[in-house]
């Protein structure tokens, strides 16, 4: 039984004629003696009506708690109309499409309410529908305990549920679709010259989402690399092949004397919304103690990280400006943020012991008069904090430097 996972995002349901468009994938794919289960997000985007963002504010004006029962009941609302919308959509088409919430589709979580993780994917419920020739429309992003209560996987949980149902039933690929046509070098409306990327690893596209990329959730993709799945990047309004991941891991030999010339890099990834943190504290272990446990005890997760003797300099989400200001002024730090900065990545498994790569980056900004405030690298990323009004002119600096346009 060759099975295909097809998860459409909110803005690839938000209307009837996309909803019949991405029937007929489903029912082509069907056609071709194939089995899809079809995983759809809630429809649309913030302030459209059944978003899950909107769900959340409509919550915040009457009562807002983190992580509860009732909120997770509530967030799956979308997922659920979508669900129910696509099914009937594909009933339309003489198909037998049938909606299932989570727990009707099997998938079993922990009562962590808001990021359950899940423990285990009962496959029966969806092989008995596969057999009597259904085609099963589970609602993304969420789950249920044991007990029934519903649950919800975190933001980007539909990219998940997709990953999860390909692993339970071995699924063939698992087809994220998408609004672009692949994974790109960059994000095209900041480089017009950014390309499809035809296939990449497992690793590098886990980067490129940690480090900004939108195209697929990294939980998805480390779930996918876990059961050897392979994931495919593609577009519900065309029909290019688009992006294959999967494992991946040869690269140019990092010895040849002509690499600079090759394509070191794969990608330039790129997050706004960052401020820069400077602490201005001796070091002391009391005091270095005292400002790391009130980050943990506040929930504050940092990045790019330097510590010197006389200052702490790392990166938070502008999202803890509020509570990083508040940490610092009640244990009496002498501090300084710099806001509405960005960060800009740049990712590629041919740089692993590539020698010059951070001078050809340096290089590239400088030339454009791009100040870098500070940066932080792996054996495979190089990240640069600029200024949000420097990173459109970064990320084409960079994307140009390295002939990822060709």
């Amino acid at each position: 039984m060759d099975i295909i996972i097809q998860k459409f995002g909110g803005t690839s349901v938000a209307t009837k004629e996309l909803r019949e468009t991405v029937a007929k994938k489903v029912i082509e794919t069907k056609n071709r003696g194939k089995y899809p289960i079809v995983v759809v997000s809630a429809i649309g985007r913030n302030k459209d009506p059944y978003a899950t963002d909107t769900l959340l504010e409509f919550a915040r004006n009457t009562y807002y708690e983190e992580e509860s029962r009732e909120l997770d009941l509530l967030m799956a609302c979308g997922e659920i109309i979508s669900s129910v919308m696509m099914a009937n959509t594909i009933k339309s088409m003489g198909y037998k499409g049938i909606a299932l919430t989570g727990y009707q589709a099997g998938i079993i979580t922990d009562n962590h309410y808001g990021d359950a993780q899940v423990l285990k994917v009962d496959t029966n419920p969806i092989y008995e529908l596969l057999k009597n020739d259904y085609i099963p429309v589970v609602t993304g992003f969420q789950g249920a305990t044991e007990k029934g209560d519903i649950t919800t996987l975190g933001r980007g949980g539909s990219d998940t549920t997709a990953a999860i149902l390909g692993e339970a039933f071995h699924a063939k690929f698992v087809e994220i679709y998408t609004d672009v046509d692949g994974v790109m070098t960059a994000d095209p409306r900041l480089v017009a010259e950014a390309k499809v990327i035809e296939e990449i690893g497992y690793d590098e596209i886990y980067q490129m989402a940690e480090y900004g990329a939108k195209v697929v959730h990294p939980k998805a993709v480390m779930i996918a690399k876990r059961g050897n799945i392979p994931l495919k990047i593609k577009s519900t309004l065309s029909n290019e092949p688009g992006t294959m991941i999967f494992h991946n891991e040869t690269y140019t030999n990092p010895y040849n004397k002509n690499i600079l010339e090759d394509k070191i890099l794969t990608a330039i990834a790129h997050k706004n919304n960052i401020a820069q943190v400077n602490v201005y504290v001796e070091d002391c272990m009391e005091k270095n103690e005292i400002l790391m446990n009130e980050l943990t005890r506040n929930h504050i997760s940092i990045d790019l990280i330097n510590f010197f003797i006389d200052k702490k300099v790392f990166t938070i989400e502008e999202k803890n400006l509020v509570k990083i200001e508040k940490v610092l002024r009640e244990n009496h730090f002498d501090f300084h943020i710099e806001k509405n900065c960005s960060k800009i990545t740049a990712v590629g498994h041919k740089m692993r012991g590539v020698p010059g790569v951070m001078a050809k980056i340096v290089k590239a900004l400088s030339s454009h008069h791009i100040k870098i405030l500070q940066t932080s690298d792996s054996h495979t990323t190089i990240s640069c904090l600029v200024k949000d009004i420097d990173t459109q002119r970064a990320v084409n600096a960079l994307h140009k430097e390295f002939h990822l346009f060709k």
